[in-house]
């Protein structure tokens, strides 16, 4: 009998764990309804999960206790559950303050934001920028500049007028401000602050900030200016196909025909136009916070259309908060200037030292007219026709 007994509570003892293993069907049971590792590693991988039995726990005053009782002024709400509702803001917060977003107290977006502000964000502009200017570096070396290969006639051909060049002008430098300034508020911190030390970084950034908010409207200028003045020369048709097969003769084997612009010139117009006028979107959705619901708009419209599911990724962040609209805004801003700033050192190049007598185009407003026939063959033409004398035509 002794022995039966026996072997009847190993049994049961060795089935008690399989039992409490097998009960819970819940996965947060163990943990007593808070988070398992699980969903702490989903969120640092940046995965989103289903948090409702987080964000639905923010207190219940149909249970609050007696005003009498110990915690009865807490009205059904815990010190947890009132930062739970902090957190995902369905708290009932009032403020005199009457500015955007004052009462958002709590968002959990900046985390990300900082790190990929500090992290991969400087790293990829390091690489953009100084990869562009160490291959041109190459090219230049290798290929040298682009020489006039016939002989000069030393007659000139207008290229620009003067509203155009004033266009061109205040863009190019109101954009080499911009992108001085704004280099200055994204690297500062890791770069010069260990240079020359917080005292002179602040001066310089604060100097930086005014210059690059006020600086921005000249650039918006601009970018009308260039827009109206050069549209109707930008449009594509068969020739730019030639150019761009033959490289624009940048490799050699003569210069294929252009017109005013060739192939590679109306690529950089699209993108300073475009590109600009998204950093000139997002720049202003900066300088008036929390004005402008820009992304959140966007990721709204993507999100129904299943834009992300053609490529195998889940929906974007929506609703966002105000803050986090500014983040968005803010990495959007410094990602297509880094782009446009890359595209513009190609133009520089071109346009200075990479050719012979194209910065002439710009400087002057007038153009060897051997330049042009070599560069621009079908509006040298059209321009030396329209020049020429009716009465010489028939001889």
């Amino acid at each position: 009998m002794l022995r039966i007994i026996s072997l009847l509570a190993l049994a049961w003892m060795l089935a008690v764990p399989v039992a409490a293993q097998e009960a819970p069907e819940d996965a947060r049971a163990s943990t007593g309804g808070a988070q398992t590792l699980e969903d702490i590693l989903r969120r640092q991988e940046g995965i989103s999960i289903d948090d409702s039995f987080r964000s639905e726990v923010t207190g219940n005053p149909e249970a609050a206790a007696a005003t009498a009782d110990q915690l009865g002024t807490l009205g059904g709400a815990s010190d947890p559950d009132l930062w739970r509702a902090f957190r995902y803001g369905s708290a009932d917060i009032t403020t005199q303050a009457r500015v955007p977003a004052a009462t958002t107290l709590m968002q959990d977006g900046g985390m990300w934001w900082l790190e990929f502000r500090q992290g991969p964000l400087l790293t990829l502009a390091a690489i953009l920028l100084g990869g562009t200017l160490v291959a041109l570096g190459v090219f230049y070396f290798f290929r040298g500049p682009v020489m006039i290969d016939g002989e000069k006639t030393g007659r000139t051909i207008v290229r620009f007028e003067a509203f155009e060049r004033f266009g061109h002008w205040l863009l190019a430098s109101s954009f080499l401000l911009l992108g001085l300034t704004g280099l200055i508020t994204l690297i500062g911190r890791k770069v010069l602050i260990p240079v020359f030390g917080h005292d002179s970084f602040s001066f310089l950034a604060v100097a930086s900030k005014w210059v690059h908010n006020n600086v921005s409207w000249a650039f918006i200028v601009a970018l009308v200016i260039v827009f109206v003045a050069w549209v109707v020369h930008n449009i594509p048709d068969r020739t730019d196909l030639n150019w761009l097969a033959k490289g624009g003769g940048l490799f050699g084997g003569g210069h294929p025909p252009a017109k005013k612009f060739n192939a590679g010139q109306k690529l950089i117009f699209w993108a300073v136009i475009i590109l600009g006028g998204s950093i000139s979107v997002s720049g202003l959705s900066l300088l008036f916070p929390f004005e402008f619901h820009i992304f959140g708009h966007t990721f709204s419209i993507l999100n129904q259309m299943g834009v992300l599911g053609w490529f195998g990724f889940g929906e974007l962040p929506y609703p966002l908060q105000p803050q986090e609209e500014m983040q968005y805004a803010q990495l959007w801003h410094a990602l297509v200037s880094l782009v446009l700033t890359a595209i513009i050192f190609a133009h520089i190049y071109l346009g200075s030292v990479g050719m012979e007598g194209a910065f002439d185009a710009m400087g002057k407003g007038e153009v060897e007219e051997q330049w042009a026939r070599e560069h621009h063959s079908l509006w040298a033409d059209e321009v030396l026709n329209a020049k020429e004398d009716p009465s010489e035509k028939g001889t």
